[in-house]
């Protein structure tokens, strides 16, 4: 090839060019996001001068506040943190696995009207010690039935299973509507109220007078106990195997169909505990706002921790402190709630962003001298 040639061919190469990187050390990795985060304040500093005159410190501080101000603050971000958590470690081994589950929302919301079905009918008529065990049985259980029913349909049908999930949490919707016209108190209300308010049959006890307390240590085991499972186990190890190739999983003898079902089942199960313990433990009710999008959260969350339980402690106290300390400001500053969607959005864009260089380095093409072969 002669030089002409050679100029011609450097000449049609592309200015910038990405390349997937090799695992970056986990420091520097870290690294990087928390730069994301720094800049991501900055532009958000910019932002506040630029539309409400506020000091940006004094912004922050509310945020602080709004998160950590008092006793019963960080209460409920405790509790707010481990039910984020609970619902994110539901779906990690669905997507894990490469199996799109957008029925959280669902899978709790049906969990969480077991809790409350086994409230209203025998919250009051048996003992504390048989009746909570079996309230959270029959949400597991229930929660467990709406995970299998997609992944029957994706195993045996090949289905699409986002769309399945999806409209699953719409049917789960309409049936707390429908019981909620057999429970209303005082009736017309369209409400059910707080169940079992003067007995307080079925509510998750207190421990050293925190209501929150025994929420928070089921979470703490739940976590410790799938990360084990996901990281350790044959089970896990399917999972991974499934998530990266079906076909070299049934290669390798491992059956899809039932790692699809079981894993599926226990996403349900665990949505299945976090609406059990958001009717028991935390709310006393049951609405169709009771999950309040925790179940969507949740996917953010899974995937910024990449699937990482341990990882995904952090990544949920990220999106807790975002939306309370975006509360706080509206509240404390009298600022419009926009105001703290758009700080929140810049944030997580950020965040989102950073994974981008962790995954991809951006290669520039060097200048070309004549003089170089």
């Amino acid at each position: 090839m002669n030089k002409t040639e050679k100029q011609h061919l450097h000449a049609h190469e592309p200015l910038i060019q990405l390349s997937k990187r090799d695992d970056m050390i986990w420091y520097k990795s870290w690294g990087v996001r928390v730069i994301a985060i720094v800049l991501a304040l900055i532009l958000c500093g910019f932002v506040i001068v630029f539309l409400t005159g506020y000091n940006p410190l004094q912004v922050y501080v509310s945020m602080f506040e709004g998160t950590f101000g008092s006793t019963r603050k960080i209460w409920n971000t405790l509790q707010k943190l481990s039910m984020l958590l609970c619902v994110s470690l539901a779906v990690t081994p669905a997507f894990k696995m490469r199996f799109w589950n957008i029925g959280a929302e669902g899978q709790t919301l049906i969990g969480g009207l077991a809790s409350a079905a086994c409230m209203i009918y025998f919250g009051n008529t048996l003992p504390a010690y048989i009746a909570l065990p079996l309230t959270a049985i029959i949400s597991i259980i229930m929660g467990m039935v709406w995970g299998l029913i997609p992944a029957f349909f994706k195993a045996r049908f090949d289905t699409n299973e986002t769309l399945f999930t999806l409209m699953m949490n719409y049917v789960a919707m309409q049936l707390v509507s429908y019981c909620i016209v057999f429970w209303e108190n005082p009736k017309d209300s369209n409400s059910v109220g707080v169940i079992n308010r003067a007995t307080q049959g079925g509510w998750m006890p207190e421990i050293f007078g925190q209501k929150y307390l025994f929420n928070i240590i089921i979470v703490v085991l739940i976590t410790i106990f799938m990360y084990i499972y996901l990281k350790y186990s044959k089970h896990g190890y399917e999972i991974s195997v499934v998530g990266e190739s079906q076909n070299t999983a049934r290669y390798i003898g491992i059956n899809v169909k039932k790692v699809v079902l079981r894993t599926m089942a226990i996403s349900g199960a665990l949505c299945g505990v976090a609406g059990f313990l958001l009717v028991s433990g935390t709310d006393h009710t049951i609405n169709t706002t009771l999950v309040g999008g925790m179940g969507f959260t949740a996917i953010m969350v899974s995937w910024l921790a990449k699937f990482n339980p341990i990882l995904m402690v952090f990544a949920s106290f990220l999106l807790v402190f975002l939306d309370r300390g975006a509360g706080e400001i509206a509240t404390a500053l009298q600022l419009n709630e926009s105001v703290s969607d758009i700080l929140t959005g810049i944030i997580l864009f950020f965040i989102i962003g950073s994974e981008f260089f962790v995954r991809y380095k951006i290669n520039i093409r060097a200048k070309h001298k004549e003089g170089i072969k």
